[in-house]
């Protein structure tokens, strides 16, 4: 079925970002005859931005430039501001830094239309600058067109809280009075995407590529989602999930809110709780009162499913212990995959549990999962000598489980993140050692890494069971004596390749590498510009 033509509106708000602004107008407008107009609100910019959009609004009568007389703080009153402007039967939303991919609207509208649907939702893509390296957002919601008559009938939904890659029936949203919330609040998409999910709509999905989110992480001024270091953003990040918490019960939405209970437990509490080590002792003990706050909400069903699994394991511990405790296997935990790292205490009954003083939360269903789902501990260390480097794992056994499943081998590999590049796969033998534990090793091919440029490099395993599962999981990163020391190691092709070995911010083993003088150079003009911003 054909959509019709010139029925969509965006609206584009932005503030101070005239280096972007325009990039993000144009890209709205070029999606053809589809789009009526294009009504871009400026927040009270004072860079310029304003007089931009009035020189490309002179030259294109589908632009209309609004521009508010006072900043309202956040991104939910200019989205506001435009949905009250606009004429057009179906509105999407674009912030000023991201861009709308060709063909972003037709496919939309197309299945809008064809399923006489109120919302319409494609893939997002999140698209690191400067490398240009994209990772999907909730890939798994768009991998192929769906019609879904209520959201109850696909809580997964709660998953996505954006609101930029949808396109919604202007009425719909006017007759529901769903709008954001006004003035300096964050995380208003998860709040309007309540209000949307809650009124029930008929919604089409499609595998599209429609929207573009730009992740600058060097930006003078951060995101709301990058700029996480104050615990003011996660009060405001549990006061959106709290809210729409509410939402969705005030609708009669049950099963859609617990969906989102749990959707806080395995993204938003995993995310904060990963980089909590990196935070003052204030602010550890601010975040985690604000923590057991809002899990206090939670009844015995929320935590009842799957009680082991990574979020609730971290919830339940949060909950058990009035002070913060255990932060580095706490963020561990909250690796994805997640590692359980040692000690692996048992109650007097020989019940696995957390720890000798935090017996009451209980780690028994971990003797009857599939060893492919157990969060497995695995110590990686790199020990270069004089032209090659030594790469050695030890694997942790879990309440006998391991013993049971017999590790055989492990498969190594390097994954490049500017680009997902995965070097040449390496398999070692798993041999039993002391202390309940299997030891493997092998080489790291520092030549094959540093052919692609300077770049960092994350390292996956697969761990191999005798009957023949297996599970991937990444190394926890040893730090003592010395071994994240950044290294020259002399090389044949290179002449010589620096390489620095580091823990990511879950504890995870990573490796920048940067082959020749000038490589080396890179390096460490970047460490610089990271030093100072």
């Amino acid at each position: 079925m054909n959509a019709p033509s010139s029925q969509v509106a965006v609206v584009v708000i932005g503030y101070d970002d005239a280096a972007h602004v325009t990039d993000a107008v144009r890209s709205a407008l070029a999606q053809g005859p589809a789009v009526r107009e294009v009504v871009a609100v400026d927040d009270c910019s004072a860079d310029g931005s304003a007089e931009l959009l009035a020189r490309l609004a002179a030259a294109e009568p589908r632009l209309r430039v609004v521009r508010r007389r006072v900043n309202s703080g956040g991104c939910g009153t200019p989205r506001n501001t435009g949905l009250d402007t606009v004429t057009a039967p179906y509105v999407m939303f674009l912030d000023s830094d991201d861009v709308l991919p060709p063909g972003a609207v037709d496919a939309l509208l197309a299945a809008a239309a064809g399923a006489r649907a109120e919302v319409a939702g494609g893939l997002c893509v999140r698209r690191e600058l400067p490398s240009g390296r994209e990772v999907p957002w909730e890939g798994r919601l768009y991998a192929a067109p769906a019609v879904i008559a209520r959201p109850a009938l696909r809580p997964r939904l709660v998953h996505d809280t954006l609101c930029v890659n949808k396109l919604y029936r202007t009425r719909f949203l006017r007759e529901h009075g769903i709008r954001f919330p006004e003035g300096r609040f964050r995380y208003e998409d998860l709040v309007f995407t309540a209000r949307v999910l809650a009124a029930a709509p008929r919604i089409a999905l499609v595998p599209d590529r429609v929207y573009v989110w730009h992740v600058r992480r060097s930006a003078a001024r951060l995101s709301i989602s990058l700029d996480r270091a104050g615990v003011d953003n996660w009060r405001a990040r549990t006061r959106a999930c709290r809210m729409v918490d509410e939402i969705l019960l005030g609708a009669g939405q049950k099963d859609l809110a617990r969906a989102a209970r749990a959707k806080f437990l395995d993204h938003e509490l995993r995310m904060y709780a990963r980089e909590l080590g990196l935070r003052d002792a204030e602010h550890r003990r601010a975040w985690w009162e604000l923590t057991r706050a809002h899990l206090a909400r939670y009844d015995a069903a929320d935590w009842a499913r799957n009680p082991t699994a990574p979020g609730r394991l971290i919830g339940r511990v949060v909950l058990a212990s009035p002070e913060p405790r255990d932060l580095p296997r706490l963020r561990e935990l909250a690796a994805r995959p997640a590692r359980l790292l040692p000690p692996y205490a048992r109650a007097a009954d020989g019940t696995p549990v957390w720890s000798d003083d935090l017996p009451q939360v209980a780690l028994e269903p971990l003797l009857t999962r599939p060893v492919r789902l157990l969060p497995l501990a695995v110590d990686a260390e790199l020990r270069p000598d004089a032209r090659t480097v030594r790469l050695r794992l030890r694997l942790h056994e879990l309440y006998g489980r391991l013993a049971q499943a017999g590790p055989e081998a492990v498969e190594v590999e390097w994954r490049r993140r500017e680009d997902g590049r995965a070097a040449r796969r390496r398999t070692a033998a798993l041999a039993p050692s002391a202390g309940a534990t299997w030891s493997a090793g092998t080489t790291v091919d520092l030549a094959d890494l540093a052919t692609h440029g300077p770049g960092t490099w994350d390292l996956r395993l697969r761990v191999r069971f005798r009957d023949g599962a297996s599970r991937e999981v990444t190394a926890h990163a040893r730090t003592g004596g010395g071994l994240l020391r950044r290294r020259a190691v002399p090389s044949a092709r290179h002449g010589v390749v620096l390489l620095q070995p580091y823990a990511t911010h879950s504890g995870a083993l990573a490796l920048r590498v940067a082959p020749g003088p000038r490589g080396a150079a890179s390096v460490v003009r970047g460490r610089l510009r990271r030093l100072f911003h």
